[in-house]
């Protein structure tokens, strides 16, 4: 039977949810994806660890010396001693440490059979050929011990662990070149509106260009997942049934920005529900961010973002990038924050929803609203690093008055 598609549609009221129970609706239905790859150490950076990495052999691999100095018995310390070797590091020791001997050694370099101490360099006085003395107070260890940081069979690095320059480093030291990671989503992206045309062309008429689509395909490779990039739809229910039905079939998840609200030619709440996709929320007490909606179908999610690109750069940061985390077997990050205080007072007028202030941290550490215009405003975000959120109801927030800061 074909779809019959109809240019006038009833319109029904929505029922607003809050932002928290959003969130919790959105990855609850956010399930890993169960493929992996092995990448390479360097191209492993913000992905998610799907195996644990274990060390191969101790860390440190032998007793070595934390410090340039003298090895020698600390029994010995107090006294005359003379040097018997020079153990640069990466040199296995030739002679034995004994009464009233010491090696030089350089730091890293492995501890001589028979001493137990390093004497550091700065508390050493040479008093004659291959003679020395300690002039410090008490002497110390100064010895990493074999295996102290890691022993053989040892987990090094956690399964679900998002990997980052220090993880680097681990996985290098224990010649783990490429770990296995989870897939990155594939999130494709469709823009809809007949005003919009493509960042090359010179916009005419009534036409603007197309920053959402490619803001949006900015963030999700900052969340290291996979842009599919189908781009601007036509204002029609067909042409907007076909490329969403289409971008279900090769990505995880579906963003569509725009043609969300209840316009005559806001298409994708109808068109969504054409499709079969089960929408679990249609509209969010928030602002902005109020048309938000989001619906899933055979284990795909879709988004429906408003159209204005702070509302829908700020609900991909909330929504859309957690998800991502958890798909890819990472702990979603919905509750970073900072607690600072307001440099100076804010008001708003309108109080019947959630407010998300873009805001920047001044040299002071204090936060500032940035000039914002409301949600269309897309420059205010060029200086923005965060948001503080104005609970339903509250009109102000007083200088000096501590807010939280959710970066962004």
């Amino acid at each position: 039977m074909p779809i019959l598609f109809a240019t006038l549609r009833p319109r029904k009221c929505t029922i607003m949810i809050t932002l928290d129970k959003a969130i919790d609706i959105v990855l609850s239905n956010a399930k890993q994806i169960n493929k992996v790859e092995r990448v390479d150490l360097w191209n492993s950076i913000g992905r998610v660890l799907s195996a644990n990495v274990i060390s191969d052999m101790n860390m440190p691999p032998f007793n070595k010396t934390a410090v340039d100095g003298y090895a020698c018995r600390m029994s010995d310390a107090k006294g005359e001693l003379e040097v018997i070797e020079t153990i640069p590091a990466g040199v296995v020791p030739t002679k034995t440490v004994t009464q009233g001997q010491c090696s030089k050694i350089m730091t890293g370099a492995m501890i001589p059979k028979g001493a137990d101490c390093v004497l550091m360099v700065e508390d050493v006085k040479e008093i004659g050929f291959n003679r020395i003395v300690f002039t410090g107070e008490t002497p110390r260890a100064n010895i990493c011990i074999l295996g102290e940081d890691m022993k053989t069979g040892e987990v090094a690095i956690q399964k679900g662990t998002t990997l980052s320059a220090q993880h680097i480093a681990i996985m290098a030291a224990l010649g783990c070149t490429q770990p296995t990671v989870s897939v990155k989503p594939s999130v494709a992206v469709l823009v809809t509106g007949d005003e919009l045309v493509e960042p090359q062309q010179k916009p005419t008429g009534g036409q603007i260009r197309n920053s959402n689509g490619h803001q949006l395909v900015g963030q999700i490779l900052k969340a290291n997942a996979k842009p599919n990039y189908i781009g601007i739809v036509k204002d029609t229910e067909e042409a907007t049934y076909n490329a969403i039905s289409n971008a279900l079939k090769d990505s995880d998840i579906v963003i569509l920005t725009g043609g969300v609200s209840m316009g005559d030619y806001d298409y994708v709440p109808s068109v969504m529900k054409k499709l079969g996709i089960q929408i679990l929320f249609d509209s969010i007490s928030v602002q902005p961010g109020k048309p938000t909606k989001f619906g899933i179908k055979d284990g795909k999610m879709i988004f429906g973002l408003p159209g204005n690109p702070v509302s829908s750069y700020m609900q991909f940061e909330i929504l859309v990038k957690p998800t991502i985390q958890k798909l890819m077997g990472g702990e979603p990050n919905t509750k970073s924050i900072v607690r600072l205080p307001l440099a100076n007072g804010y008001q708003r007028k309108k109080v019947e929803r959630l407010g998300l202030i873009p805001i920047l941290v001044n040299a002071n550490n204090k936060v500032e609203a940035v000039d914002f215009h409301g949600s269309a405003h897309i420059f205010a975000l060029a200086k923005t690093d965060g948001y503080i959120m104005i609970p339903l109801g509250e009109s102000e927030i007083k200088e000096g008055e501590l807010v939280d800061v959710r970066p962004l």
